[in-house]
């Protein structure tokens, strides 16, 4: 089973200048040290399926952006965000996770 889960996040203060590319950089590295279960993808270039719904604009802040991420286990919304959250730099916030569908793989 695949699981993919759907998270709100806010990019404040300083970390308005940090790029979109290197905000899924961040993300990437934040999930790996949180020890979530991310859905790798396959083939030559592996690396997390992870999606951030639009690039963001470098040097504004932004509010309630949408990212979904695919993983290999079930984690409960509440503990998926407690354990990104304390991996993440002061200015992103995880607003919101939920549950967006789950699948045969």
């Amino acid at each position: 089973m695949v699981y993919s889960l759907t998270f709100i996040f806010a990019k404040k203060g300083l970390m308005k200048y940090i790029s979109h590319l290197d905000l899924m950089r961040l993300f990437m590295r934040a999930l790996r040290r949180a020890e979530v279960p991310v859905k790798i993808t396959e083939g030559f270039h592996p690396h997390p399926k992870l999606s951030i719904a639009r690039a963001l604009k470098l040097g504004v802040e932004s509010d309630k952006e949408t990212a979904i991420v695919s993983l290999r286990e079930f984690i409960k919304p509440d503990e998926f965000k407690k354990r990104l959250q304390s991996q993440l730099p002061e200015g992103i916030i995880i607003q919101e996770v939920g549950v967006t569908c789950q699948k045969k793989s």
